[in-house]
């Protein structure tokens, strides 16, 4: 997962990457960084535009 497509995710520690709650078959959260994806974003992205708040960069 590139940082320019997850940005949430580019100052996140190691564990609070790995601190990832799966709340649906499909459906993955991170309570420390309040972020949600579901894997259908992952595997088809083109589907999903991405809009994220340029502070989050």
């Amino acid at each position: 997962m590139p940082f320019d497509e997850y940005p949430v995710f580019r100052r996140a520690t190691v564990a609070q990457i790995y601190a990832v709650k799966r709340i649906g078959p499909d459906q993955f959260h991170w309570p420390e960084l309040d972020a949600d994806i579901e894997l259908d974003a992952l595997e088809h992205p083109d589907r999903f535009p991405l809009k994220f708040d340029a502070r989050d960069s």
